[in-house]
């Protein structure tokens, strides 16, 4: 008598052809937990993400309302330092280099002209989130200051940065009326 293809059978043939270890059921269990941790994780990086976008465009929103207030300080000062040095001219400064203010004159003196200028400006916005100031101060053709002054944008305060652009108004109004 030929063996019977019965239900024992195909019972073998089944369990050989399962992978051991892990019963059916608890696998699709399994699965559908993986997928669920899979799209949590990508919900959780896109928000992530957004959450980064959002904090660089506050970072660039507080950069640029530093950059105006600072540059509207630095035309103000300027200008009342310009009244007690008669002959200095104000200048808007804006571009690529930043944005700010500077004042110059020429004096005609025995062995020709003397260039003076100081300028101060809000550097733009770079790869890192720092709000930059540079000042360059020339007395009588001769360069003497070179400043530079750098302040974590979430750290800084508008009174803190006016105050370095103060400092460096004084020292070269000190340094001109010296001279």
């Amino acid at each position: 008598m030929p063996a019977s293809s019965g239900p024992s059978v195909r019972l073998q043939l089944e369990l050989v052809n399962q992978p051991r270890g892990i019963p059916k059921v608890d696998f699709d269990r399994k699965l559908q937990e993986a997928i669920a941790r899979g799209q949590t994780r990508n919900d959780a990086m896109a928000k992530a993400q957004k959450s980064e976008q959002l904090s660089k465009d506050e970072l660039k929103r507080r950069h640029t309302d530093f950059r105006l207030r600072v540059s509207e300080h630095i035309e103000s000062a300027l200008k009342k330092t310009a009244e007690h040095f008669p002959g200095f001219q104000y200048e808007t400064v804006f571009g690529e280099k930043g944005w700010g203010g500077a004042l110059y004159r020429d004096d005609l003196m025995r062995g020709g002209a003397m260039f003076s200028r100081v300028e101060f400006v809000v550097r733009p916005l770079g790869e890192y989130p720092i709000v930059v100031l540079t000042g360059k101060g020339t007395i009588r053709n001769r360069e003497l200051f070179a400043w530079t002054h750098h302040e974590e944008i979430e750290e800084a305060t508008t009174e803190s940065l006016y105050a370095v652009i103060d400092g460096w108004i004084l020292n070269y109004a000190e340094q001109f009326a010296a001279k």
